[in-house]
């Protein structure tokens, strides 16, 4: 026998049993959550044509996405990232629609990551994307469903740190080397602040913004924060992001739920289209964010269509893993009985388990085995958390 065939390839693995019912589970909660905000659910398919990920699109780089090509020659790749996909569907489907969009989602994602980061290649996303719309009550409903989305799922210790683009947009918009956005972008977000304190002193900037970079990692806490970071900047566009922030907070006070947020003014995303307020969602037991999010305005302009838009995508391999870790119970889907029969009571098993069924009852019937003893019917009874047996035997 070829081993090899059995083993699935480094960085994706298969999901059964209660971890499968588990996921379902969890899944049912969140898609409830989404529909109690009037989301309704979009699929869209798990391979597309390069173009829609491509990097002026701003999402992951093409050496970290599984390439191939369909027999017309045309480069198609395994998503990456739902939210072009959702884009694509807006500018398609929606393009003369100008009322608030609001759409759900759960779909695999695959990105080609190096085998040391020891991190999944394929992923399950659930998200919310909600597109027509540039208020700051958008970017407040998204944060709003992003908490009740991790109380719906049972976690009581997490936080969402919000930051906003335009604050460093605002202090490298004298900079015209794009070259040298991008290496401060990448040094923060590696969290290289020493190398950040470094690379900014050899920087033609003012002594004002430089101090603001070499305090960058300490830009985050409760919302006095922004008073902070407001003392610190001069440019109105830094500014005026630091009080759509603050329009944030006062609005999730009204929703109630301003306890569950932090802000982080040094926060980016290594996805070049959100254009403001980004947010993360982190909990214990997990080394990522489990949620991450924020406002894209352009993104959807490049498929033919002018919509502002919010949204966010919780990885659910990563909420699950929290949830075990700290010991937080998962529901999953269970058979209420079994029911074990031989040859001559065949007939009466089949008709018990049809009586069942009828009642709502989830029934396995198991034809009696003879290398199975009753003690290995019990054990597969527990494991599998079944409501009962019924012998016919």
């Amino acid at each position: 026998m070829n081993k090899k065939r059995v083993h699935t390839p480094e960085g994706v693995r298969d999901v059964y049993g209660t971890e499968y019912g588990q996921r379902s589970k969890l899944k049912a909660k969140l898609n409830k959550v989404f529909a109690s905000y009037g989301y309704e659910g979009i699929r869209t398919p798990g391979f597309e044509f390069f173009d829609v990920f491509n990097s002026e699109k701003g999402t992951v780089s093409a050496r970290e996405m599984f390439k191939f090509f369909d027999r017309e020659g045309n480069t198609l790749v395994l998503r990456p990232d739902v939210t072009p996909s959702i884009a694509r569907c807006i500018a398609k489907y929606f393009n003369e629609e100008n009322m608030g969009i609001r759409l759900s989602y759960a779909g695999n994602v695959f990105l080609n990551n190096s085998s040391y980061q020891l991190k999944l290649k394929e992923t399950c996303q659930l998200g919310a994307e909600l597109v027509n719309d540039a208020s700051v009550q958008a970017d407040t409903e998204s944060i709003a469903m992003a908490i009740d989305c991790f109380l719906a799922a049972g976690l009581t210790d997490f936080r969402l740190s919000i930051g906003e683009v335009e604050f460093f947009n605002g202090l490298t918009q004298t900079i015209k080397d794009e070259e040298v956005k991008t290496q401060l972008r990448e040094l923060i977000l590696n969290k290289n602040y020493f190398g950040l304190m470094e690379y900014v002193e050899t920087l033609d900037l003012s002594d004002k913004i430089k101090d603001v970079f070499l305090h960058f990692n300490e830009l985050n806490g409760d919302v006095a924060i922004l008073d902070q970071a407001e003392a610190m900047v001069e440019n109105e566009q830094s500014k005026k992001a630091i009080k759509r922030l603050r329009d944030v907070y006062d609005i999730l006070k009204l929703y109630g739920k301003e306890q569950y947020v932090s802000f982080d003014l040094g926060m980016l995303n290594k996805h070049n289209y959100y254009t403001g307020i980004i947010f993360k969602g982190y909990t214990y037991g997990t080394g990522d964010a489990v949620l991450k999010g924020g406002r894209y305005d352009n993104l959807i302009e490049q498929f033919g269509k002018k919509a502002p838009s919010v949204g966010f995508a919780i990885v659910l391999d990563e909420l699950m893993m929290a949830l075990s870790r700290q010991g937080i119970h998962m529901e999953a889907d269970h058979m209420d009985t079994m029911i074990i029969y031989k040859e001559a009571t065949m007939k009466d098993a089949i008709l018990r388990a049809e009586e069942l069924r009828k009642e709502g009852k989830k029934v396995i019937l198991e034809r009696k085995n003879d290398l199975c003893s009753k003690s290995d019917y019990e054990r597969f009874a527990k494991e599998h958390r079944l409501g009962g047996i019924l012998y016919f035997i």
